[in-house]
């Protein structure tokens, strides 16, 4: 998003076109944004066979998918019905990699069946697979390096007591399995969390993944996860991406010569990608004033962008209707019957009733994670590509809302 000529546009479409023509609120995403930051990845890890794996759950819109596609990187997939988007948007079953979470085995089974690459992450559903397909079919274990690392312990998932991943410490028992098996391990996988600043943090979950792969002759790819962090506001910290990619190329190279050959180097961002793509255009209802704040009630809340209350995460904002007005101090509210601020000591030009306020980073967990709380309708979404703006999801209605549920004859 820039601003030119006191208009915000993003690939010279103007947002305020967009909120007047789609109405609001409304997710609008830059695809050239996200073919940036594929390309800034790609160019820090340029020395090595390395993998992109879209982690689909940050935004799963088939034209997202398919945009992701068409530039060249695959999925990662953590549910059959993801699966099931990421083969309707095209993608052979063999540029998925699915990683499940406390599901049950048979949703398991029907992603083997599709003959993607399958990611295991406990011991009891590595007992099933190697009981149930032996040598048959490779699979992927990740692993839990015990590592407190991410931006909020509610994104952290490398650390002793989380639910992810099998712990380092049961390498014995995962051996047990896979020679009784006689199970192929083609792939160790680590994921310590979310909003990762740190470079240590990611070159000690790899030092970590190099010493249990000697266990494993079959490898063909290390996988990073991901968890690189993005600027929410202004001076605000990120992965060094450069940095990463220039440190990590010693240590991945040391690993594959002790390991005796080149393996492949997988990671899988979804904010990394998403985030920054992402705009929600919402309206101002009413600007409200109180002794202690001045609330700005918008024509949404935390059931189109739940960040800020769960995570208590900050997206910045402007008001695209008044951009060279005075500054002034506020709370950004939504209309949600509770406590749903999306935004806490704004500064944004005056706002007046009606004015479209854009909240930036909305790419990532914002419609994915949306809901019909207080039985509000979910927005509309708009790809911006290639200076075109396209609609990708219609507005729900009260028919969407009525669909699945059945009238019961009182």
């Amino acid at each position: 998003m820039e601003l030119k000529d006191n208009r915000y546009l993003i690939q010279g479409v103007e947002l305020a076109e967009l909120a007047s023509n789609y109405g609001t609120p409304l997710y609008v995403y830059d695809a050239d944004t996200i073919a940036g930051q594929i390309k800034r990845l790609q160019k820090a890890f340029h020395w090595t066979t390395m993998r992109i794996k879209y982690a689909a759950k940050a935004l799963t819109n088939i034209s997202i998918l398919r945009l992701m596609k068409k530039l060249g990187i695959g999925l990662d997939v953590v549910s059959i019905q993801e699966l099931e988007l990421a083969l309707h948007a095209g993608f052979a079953p063999d540029d998925i990699q699915y990683t499940p979470n406390c599901v049950d085995f048979e949703e398991i089974r029907k992603a083997a069946e599709k003959g993607v690459q399958i990611n295991i992450d406990n011991l009891p559903m590595l007992e099933k697979f190697g009981r149930t397909f032996g040598s048959r079919l490779p699979c992927c274990i990740r692993f839990n390096p015990h590592i407190m690392a991410g931006g909020h312990l509610k994104i952290s998932t490398g650390h002793i007591d989380s639910k992810f991943g099998i712990s380092v410490l049961q390498i014995s028992e995962i051996t047990e399995i896979v020679d009784r098996y006689g199970v192929t391990v083609n792939g160790l996988h680590v994921h310590t969390g979310s909003d990762i600043i740190d470079t240590e943090v990611f070159l000690k979950g790899a030092s970590i993944l190099f010493g249990v792969a000697m266990h494993f002759p079959d490898l063909q790819y290390i996988d990073f996860g991901s968890g690189f962090k993005i600027s929410y506001q202004e001076g605000d910290p990120a992965t060094d991406i450069e940095d990463l990619g220039r440190r990590m190329e010693q240590v991945f190279g040391e690993f594959c010569e002790s390991y005796g050959r080149s393996l492949e180097l997988w990671f899988e961002p979804g904010k990394f990608l998403v985030s920054e793509a992402g705009t929600l255009l919402v309206s101002a209802n009413v600007v409200k004033t109180t002794p202690a704040t001045v609330f700005v009630g918008v024509d949404s809340g935390m059931n189109h962008l739940i960040r800020p209350m769960m995570y208590d995460a900050h997206h910045d904002m402007v008001n695209i209707s008044n951009v060279n007005g005075s500054t002034r101090v506020y709370a950004v509210v939504g209309y949600i019957c509770e406590t749903d601020t999306l935004g806490w000591n704004i500064t944004l030009n005056n706002v007046s009733e009606g004015d479209i306020i854009a909240i930036k980073n909305a790419g990532a967990y914002a419609f994915s994670m949306s809901s019909n709380y207080n039985s509000r309708l979910r927005p509309a979404e708009v790809l911006i590509y290639k200076g075109q703006a396209h609609l990708i999801r219609q507005r729900e209605t009260l028919d969407d809302l009525l669909a699945n549920q059945i009238l019961l004859d009182l």
